[in-house]
C-alpha cells in the first residue's frame, strides 16, 4: 500500500463563535485560512484543499485566488480544491485560473471537480439542474483537452465553440495537473471517474467513510474493466476532525462548535433546494462522533483514520479542523497536535 497523503481541508464557513458571539469578517476568515495553510506546511501536512461555495455563509467563493496567496507563502505543500464546481463554471476560465496557480506554485495544483449540491448556484448562473450531469461531463472533457493540448478545436452543448484556442499560461504539470472526480452520492460520478481513469474523492463529511466501501469496490472494478492499470487507481476521503490532549477534553471543547456548524448546514439545506435528494442533517453529537466526525485523543484519531485507510484503500485523507466558529488559536492547536502526534502514527 502506498503511503497515505495527509491533507488539510477548509470549506470557509464564516460563523460566530457560539461561546463568545464574536464573528469574523469574510476578510478575516480568508486570512485565517491562509495562515492555517501556511502552518500546515510548516508542521508536516502534505497538502491543503479549499472548497468552493456561492451565495451562503461559506464565504470561500474563489479558491484559485486564495490558493495563489498560499502558493506565494509556501514552497512544498500541494494545493487542491474540494471541490471546484465544474458544472457551473466556464471550463476555459477554470483552465486559465488553475494553470496560473500551477505556474505560481511551480507545479503543485490538484483539482477535485464536482457538480455541487445547491440548486440556487445553478439558478444564479442561469443553468438547469436537470442538465448538471451532462454539463459536468462535457466541461470535464474540455478542461482535460485545454490543459493537455494546444490549438483546441471544440464544439459542445453548453458553451460557444473553440477554434484553435491555446490556454495561457500552460500548466507546469504534464500532461496536466491531477484532476479528481468528487463523488460518491450516486454511482454516476464513480463510474465516470473509473471510465476516464481519474482519481476519486469521496464526500465522506456527508456520511461515514465506511459507508462508501461498496462504491469504492465498484470504482476499482470498473476502473480495471476500462483497461486502466489497477495500481494507478487513487481514492481519497475526508472527515471533520478535532484533536485534544485526551478524548474527554477534545469532545467537551469541540461540542458547541461542531453542533454550531451542523446547525448551520441544516439551515442551508432546509431553506435551499438540493441538486440531489434531500438529506437529513444528523445533530446527535455522540452519533456524529462515531460516523462523519473524528474527535478525541491523538491515538483515537489515528486509529479512526487508519481504519478508514485500510477499509477503503485510501491514498489521501483530508482533515477539516476550522469549522463552526472555532477560534483560529484553537484550530492551530488542533492542527499542531495532529501533526505532532497523529501523523507519525499514520506513517509508522
Amino acid at each position: 500500500m502506498r503511503d497515505l497523503e495527509i491533507g488539510l481541508l477548509s470549506l470557509g464557513d464564516c460563523l460566530a463563535d457560539p461561546t463568545s458571539g464574536a464573528r469574523p469578517t469574510p476578510a478575516e476568515r480568508h486570512r485565517a485560512i491562509l495562515e492555517e495553510a501556511v502552518l500546515s506546511e510548516s508542521v508536516g501536512f502534505d497538502s491543503v484543499w479549499l472548497g468552493e461555495h456561492h451565495f451562503c455563509d461559506y464565504v470561500l467563493a474563489s479558491p484559485p485566488v486564495l490558493l495563489a496567496a498560499i502558493a506565494a507563502r509556501t514552497r512544498r505543500i500541494r494545493l487542491g480544491t474540494a471541490v471546484t464546481l465544474l458544472a457551473n463554471l466556464d471550463p476555459v476560465r477554470v483552465a486559465e485560473d488553475y494553470a496560473t496557480v500551477d505556474a505560481i506554485s511551480d507545479g503543485r495544483v490538484e483539482l477535485v471537480a464536482g457538480r455541487g449540491i445547491l440548486v440556487d448556484a445553478y439558478e444564479a448562473f442561469g443553468q438547469k439542474t436537470d442538465e448538471s450531469r451532462e454539463r459536468f461531463r462535457e466541461n470535464l472533457a474540455l478542461l482535460r483537452r485545454l490543459w493537455s493540448e494546444t490549438e483546441v478545436r471544440w464544439s459542445g452543448r453548453f458553451r460557444a465553440p473553440l477554434d484553435a484556442v491555446t490556454v495561457e499560461p500552460r500548466p507546469v504539470q504534464r500532461p496536466h495537473p491531477p484532476i479528481w472526480v468528487g463523488g460518491g452520492s450516486s454511482p454516476h460520478s464513480v463510474d465516470l471517474a473509473a471510465e476516464l481513469g481519474l482519481p476519486l474523492m469521496l464526500p465522506s463529511v456527508l456520511a461515514p467513510a465506511l459507508d462508501f466501501r461498496p462504491l469504492v469496490e465498484r470504482y476499482r472494478s470498473r476502473w480495471q474493466a476500462a483497461g486502466h492499470d489497477p495500481a494507478a487507481a487513487r481514492v481519497g476521503c475526508c472527515h471533520h476532525v478535532h484533536v485534544g490532549a485526551s478524548t474527554q477534553e477534545a469532545r467537551e471543547r469541540w461540542r458547541p462548535y461542531y453542533l454550531n456548524y451542523l446547525a448551520f448546514v441544516d439551515r442551508v439545506w432546509s431553506r435551499r433546494e438540493l441538486v440531489h435528494a434531500k438529506a437529513k442533517v444528523e445533530l446527535d453529537y455522540d452519533r456524529l462522533l462515531a460516523g462523519v466526525a473524528i474527535c478525541g485523543s491523538p491515538a483515537e484519531v489515528a486509529d479512526r483514520i487508519a481504519a478508514a485507510r485500510d477499509a477503503l484503500g485510501l491514498d489521501v485523507h483530508l482533515s477539516m479542523f476550522d469549522l463552526g466558529g472555532l477560534p483560529p488559536a484553537a484550530v492551530a492547536e488542533s492542527v499542531e497536535r495532529f501533526a505532532a502526534e497523529v501523523i507519525p502514527q499514520l506513517r509508522s
